[in-house]
Formats: structure tokens, C-alpha cells, sequence
């Protein structure tokens, strides 16, 4: 490997080093339904965005709570010896993509047949500290 390359592989480790993320991957609810609830999230404290999950009445939200949870859990794990409340974390990008469909048919009149597309989606959530990176 030439040493240019080298020296932007190491830079972008070290970028890494700092974010944590989790990943849940073929959801059951539709893309759309899931973008609604994330884009209430996006960019926001991680102790504001789980009281907004907590006590939002979205399906979608309980299981972007938990994904959240699992972000904070990881970023605790590559930070040994800091905490997440002191660390002021914040929610830096969450991407909802579209997974696979599940196609079922339902039988419409005059023996035809409507096609149903049963969505799931990818949720992809990076979360960062604000803090000065030492």
C-alpha cells in the first residue's frame, strides 16, 4: 500500500474511533412510517431523543428507542473509562433505507388479483460527541 493511501486509511480509523453505531436491519414497518419517527431524532441530544421515543405513540419509535440504546452501549464500549451523560453524545445521522418486500397477492372481483408489497427497512443510526476529541 503507497503511503498516501496509508496515511488517509489511518485518518479515517481515527475518525471512526470517535463515533459509534448500530444498525437494524430488515424492520418490519414500512420505510416511510420509520422516516417519520427518525427525522424527529436527527441531530438531537441522545437524552432528548429518548425521552422523544419514550413517550411517542409511533410503532416504529420503541424499536429506534432500542436501537438507540444500542448505540450509546457501543460507544461506551470503544470509550472504556467515559460515560455517555458526561460525554454530551449526540444522534449525528440516521439513514432509513428501503429493505426487502414481501410480495402477497389478495383476490380482487371478477377473478383478478391485487398485488400487496409488505415493506421492511434498514435503519443505519451514528451517534457522536460534541466534546473536544483528545
Amino acid at each position: 500500500m503507497g503511503s498516501r493511501k496509508h496515511d488517509s486509511a489511518e485518518k479515517r480509523k481515527e475518525e471512526l474511533r470517535h463515533i459509534s453505531f448500530a444498525k437494524l436491519n430488515n424492520c418490519p414497518t414500512s420505510p416511510r412510517k420509520m422516516r417519520l419517527v427518525a427525522d424527529i431524532i436527527r441531530g438531537r441530544k441522545v437524552t432528548d431523543a429518548l425521552s422523544i421515543l419514550k413517550f411517542s405513540n409511533k410503532e416504529a419509535s420503541g424499536r429506534l428507542e432500542k436501537l438507540l440504546l444500542s448505540a450509546i452501549n457501543n460507544w461506551e464500549q470503544k470509550n472504556e473509562g467515559q460515560r455517555a451523560d458526561e460525554a454530551d453524545l449526540f444522534v449525528k445521522t440516521i439513514n432509513v433505507d428501503g429493505g426487502r418486500m414481501l410480495k402477497r397477492v389478495q383476490p380482487a372481483p371478477q377473478g383478478r388479483a391485487h398485488r400487496i408489497r409488505k415493506r421492511s427497512n434498514h435503519v443505519t443510526l451514528v451517534v457522536d460527541s460534541r466534546k473536544a476529541k483528545s
